[in-house]
């Protein structure tokens, strides 16, 4: 982390920005709130980098964890624009609760917390004990049969509401299917994927 200074915000982005060689509207940064100087009063910024980001989510997650009792670790990875982390506890059944609703809750938290923090959205993803993995490969195996009842049906088939990476692996799942397509419907909680029949859709 690093700081600048500039009469504006701006202007200690701009700073930042040429100092660092990124673009302005990539930095990840604070305003700090404070100013420099008497006569003539600058502002401050906090710059810094992914890791910063990366170590506040995890830190997050175990001052959360130890508030329950609970003895966690974490391991964390960049997979393209995406903050991977795994989390092993001594309690993992109940940090993952029915369904992975205790998970989806964390995963909630500590992306709220790390963008409010940074103010800047980043995409995090949670894991627990191969919890999430295990579900993909079980939401997968279920979009399959379900596209072959549509194929034959030609009946649309509509998912309860999931989580966006859980809608994800469906539409990966049948990307490129023949007469089937999936869409996402529904606003935020409540979203859902749709597997729609379509005529004369050949597969890759």
């Amino acid at each position: 982390m690093e700081i600048y200074t500039g009469k504006t915000v701006d202007e200690a982005l701009t700073n930042a920005s040429e100092k660092l060689g990124i673009p302005m509207n990539e930095l990840i940064y604070r305003d700090t709130g404070k100013t420099t100087g008497i006569i003539r009063k600058k502002v401050q910024v906090e710059v810094y980098e992914m890791l910063d980001v990366i170590r506040y989510a995890e830190d997050y997650l175990l001052n959360a964890t130890d508030a329950l009792g609970i003895e966690s670790s974490v391991k964390s990875r960049m997979d393209d624009d995406i903050i991977r982390i795994t989390l092993d506890s001594t309690h993992n059944p109940i940090l993952i609760g029915k369904n992975g609703v205790t998970l989806q809750a964390l995963n909630e938290l500590v992306k709220l917390a790390t963008n409010n923090y940074f103010h800047k959205r980043f995409r995090i993803l949670l894991d627990i004990n191969g919890y999430k993995d295990s579900k993909y490969g079980k939401l997968e195996r279920i979009a399959r049969k379900t596209a072959k009842d549509v194929q034959r049906s030609k009946t649309t088939y509509t998912f309860d509401p999931m989580p966006a990476d859980e809608r994800r692996a469906i539409h990966n799942a049948l990307n490129g299917w023949r007469n089937i397509k999936t869409e996402s419907i529904g606003e935020g909680t409540h979203r859902q994927v749709q597997i729609i029949y379509v005529e004369n859709k050949e597969s890759k």
